[in-house]
């Protein structure tokens, strides 16, 4: 579900019972609208922000990945199969301990190489680029490998930075795919239950057949699930959560802190602005990230591009 979207148009699990409608379980990513959503959002940030020139290489960055996702081909059928066993085994189908990746995911990321020939970039940045582009597949692989242990070395931060754009598409894709009435919530409710991977943020919804629940969006594959408000993302507790953002700043973003476990997550409202994308959303609020952690939080999970970049 892009950003601004009423929740109920995706393709939403479970069934609504009794006179209350309950939030639905998740809701699976359209790789057709995400990343140019993503896009979109930034260009609408982008203007006098403090950290301009870095948001609009993120958004050439999305509109790269929009493109792979629409060039590519569809998951094969080998590939839906290996997916489907560990769906019928009730375990998240793309976690890193069942989950291979094909040849395709690489074939993407030389397509998003390719979209940034004439983009303006400093030489640094066109060097690792070049670096990259001169890996046999073997190296690509351990990289891949590498970003998905959360193993990033300082040597290659910039390589990683376009890796894991090709592998957000790559997990986007194959989460899209997914037989979605078989998928369950996983017992780490702050845990995605197609990947496995943590939340880049959390969306509270202004409209859709339960306006105010909380969606976690996924880091890596994009599918959104259902989390209980005003409860810890990291440890589940309730009793010391608080809402915090930025003295004079919008109240679109804020970051929901946990004095149990001394860790932080985001929330976005759409009810104040609904245009809100939880990817970009999170890129262009830094400010807030830095302010939590000075005054003693630690962020519950990375952001990729933030991670790798």
């Amino acid at each position: 579900m892009r950003q601004g979207e009423v929740a109920s148009q995706g393709k939403w699990t479970g069934a609504a019972s009794g006179g209350v409608k309950a939030p639905e379980a998740l809701i699976l990513p359209d790789p057709a609208r995400r990343f140019a959503g993503t896009a979109k959002r930034l260009g609408e940030l982008v203007s006098g922000h403090p950290m301009q020139e870095w948001l609009r290489f993120l958004m050439k960055l999305s509109e790269a990945q929009h493109h792979v996702a629409a060039t590519l081909p569809p998951p094969t059928s080998l590939e839906l199969a290996a997916v489907q066993q560990a769906v019928e085994a009730r375990r998240p189908p793309l976690a890193g301990d069942g989950y291979r990746r094909n040849e395709e995911w690489r074939k993407g990321l030389a397509l998003l190489l390719d979209c940034f020939d004439d983009y303006p970039l400093p030489p640094e940045g066109r060097s690792v680029i070049d670096r990259l582009r001169g890996r046999d597949a073997k190296a690509i692989e351990m990289l891949a490998d590498r970003f998905l242990q959360g193993d990033v070395d300082a040597a290659d931060v910039g390589s990683m930075l376009h890796v894991a754009a090709a592998l957000q598409v790559n997990f986007t894709r194959m989460a899209a795919s997914l037989p979605v009435s078989s998928l369950r919530l996983l017992p780490n409710r702050s845990l995605c239950p197609c990947c496995g991977s943590t939340p880049v943020a959390g969306l509270v919804t202004a409209s859709g057949q339960t306006p105010g629940a909380r969606y976690l969006y996924c880091s890596l594959c994009s599918t959104a699930w259902n989390h209980v408000r005003a409860v810890c993302v990291t440890c589940g507790g309730s009793r010391a959560v608080n809402l915090r953002a930025v003295d004079g700043g919008s109240d679109v973003v804020k970051a929901e802190t946990c004095d149990d476990c001394g860790t932080y997550s985001k929330v976005l409202y759409q009810a104040k602005g609904m245009s809100v994308d939880p990817f970009a959303d999170d890129l262009a609020t830094l400010g807030l990230d830095l302010l939590v952690v000075e005054a003693g939080w630690l962020r519950h999970a990375p952001n990729p591009l933030l991670l790798a970049g």
